[in-house]
């Protein structure tokens, strides 16, 4: 195709009177543009065709196929639909000019010519041919660019997506790897927490054992002692020689009352001993260091112990009632663990089960002060054998319960609904660790709101 400007811009004239073809290519011709005829329009087609001209003047009134079914034609196909089309009639008839534009004319000319206005309208369509050639290519150029730009972005985003990938995948590792870490460093920390516990307790419950032993084992003396100064001291009530002086030295120090209690103190010294005695004992059962090799124990010695240390926690204070602990203890046979761990886990379990109970309170309409929502806390331990290889014990209380929300992150590391000071998080996270991990148990939790919450650790009797 030619280039669109006016230097090499080329006219095709159609009209079969060979006068106007004459007229018309002697007015164009010295304006610079190539002229190029045709007598009829099938020849202007196939001339079009091969020349692709800028411009065609085209007569409507011709033998054969007339100017507008050329013009059909010559826009219905793809070599020359953009070529522009100008009219050349008699005709005044509006009806024709507007088929005629219908049809994809740009303009008309009226014969009778006047040379001036022809060479205006050619020279008004060329400048208008050669712009929108400028234009198209300008278009084209745009969309080549375009759809670089196009590509260019898709690749970017591509790139972008896999180093995304990438950073999630590393992401993900180096989640993973702290999040082992973590777990390594809290096992290391309970590790010697629990070591310098059970070393500082067994020290502790030692100490006491000690003189609770010297207590225990002298009571009985000294109520045989005193029981022979009380008799003593009745020998000389009857016979002492001065029984107004006795009298009046046995009202002073009310001799009676000092026989009658004295005996009391000593019972209940002797009480107090034995309550000593337990906890030194259940002291040192909970915190039993664990060696190399697992030791067959009774899982009802460790809950025991666990509940007397947590004792003072379950007496009622404040607004807070006394709670009230229910065992429904099966018959078990001893079990193959790691005692202090395991311990650790009743403790971890029963403290929750006290602090849900502790904090289930609501707070008054009217006045706003807190008030207890339950005033039956209670504890339910209860253990039985299940399937002949294992045991389960199940630790419930009758609080607010767990909502699902917060039981999703129950066992995570770190996550606690605690106040700051109260909970580190670690301690359910860690129980899980020490049944699963360690023992080849199970510990799950059981809870809907206001329906307390339920422990279940299941353990295999031999590991």
């Amino acid at each position: 195709m030619k280039a669109a400007n006016m230097e090499t811009s080329s006219i095709l004239i159609v009209d079969d009177n060979p006068s106007n073809l004459d007229v018309l290519s002697e007015a164009l011709a010295g304006s610079g543009w190539e002229i190029l005829v045709a007598t009829d329009g099938e020849t202007a087609i196939e001339q079009a065709e091969y020349s692709q001209p800028d411009l065609i003047l085209l007569d409507v009134m011709m033998p054969g196929i007339d100017g507008f079914e050329t013009c059909h034609r010559l826009k219905a196909s793809p070599l020359t639909t953009e070529i522009s089309v100008i009219f050349m009639t008699a005709l005044s008839d509006i009806g024709d000019k507007v088929k005629g534009f219908n049809l994809g004319a740009v303009d008309y000319i009226t014969k009778p010519f006047e040379q001036k206005e022809v060479l205006a309208r050619v020279n008004l369509h060329l400048k208008l041919r050669s712009l929108t050639k400028v234009l198209a290519q300008q278009n084209l150029m745009l969309k080549r660019e375009i759809e670089d730009r196009l590509a260019a972005e898709a690749a970017l985003n591509q790139l972008a997506q896999e180093l995304e990938k990438r950073v999630e995948e590393r992401t993900t590792e180096l989640s993973q790897a702290l999040d082992n870490l973590k777990k390594a460093q809290v096992q290391i920390v309970q590790s010697e927490k629990m070591a310098c516990l059970g070393q500082l307790v067994a020290g502790v419950a030692h100490e006491i054992n000690n003189p609770v032993s010297f207590i225990s084992n002298n009571i009985p003396i000294a109520k045989e002692y005193i029981a022979d100064l009380i008799g003593m001291t009745r020998l000389c009530q009857h016979n002492v020689t001065s029984t107004s002086e006795f009298e009046d030295k046995s009202q002073e120090i009310e001799l009676d009352f000092i026989v009658e209690d004295l005996p009391k103190i000593i019972d209940s010294m002797a009480v107090g001993t034995e309550r000593l005695y337990n906890l030194s004992m259940s002291l040192r059962n909970f915190s039993r260091l664990d060696t190399s090799a697992l030791t067959p124990v009774n899982i009802h010695d460790g809950l025991d112990s666990t509940l007397l240390i947590l004792g003072h926690r379950l007496k009622g204070k404040g607004t807070h009632p006394a709670i009230k602990v229910i065992k429904e203890y099966g018959e078990l046979p001893l079990v193959e663990c790691y005692p202090g761990q395991i311990n650790q886990v009743f403790m971890n379990v029963l403290a929750n089960a006290i602090d849900a109970l502790e904090e289930s309170t609501i707070s008054c309409p009217l006045c706003g002060e807190k008030q207890q929502s339950n005033d039956n806390p209670q504890i339910r331990i209860s253990t039985e054998m299940l399937r002949g290889d294992r045991v389960v014990i199940r630790i419930a209380d009758n609080g607010l319960g767990i909502t699902p929300e917060i039981m999703q992150h129950l066992f995570t590391p770190m996550f606690t609904t605690k106040s700051v000071g109260k909970g580190t998080g670690l301690g359910l996270s860690i129980s899980r660790e020490i049944v699963e991990a360690k023992h080849g148990g199970t510990l799950t939790c059981i809870s809907s709101p206001e329906c307390g919450v339920e422990f279940v650790i299941e353990l295999p009797i031999q590991h």
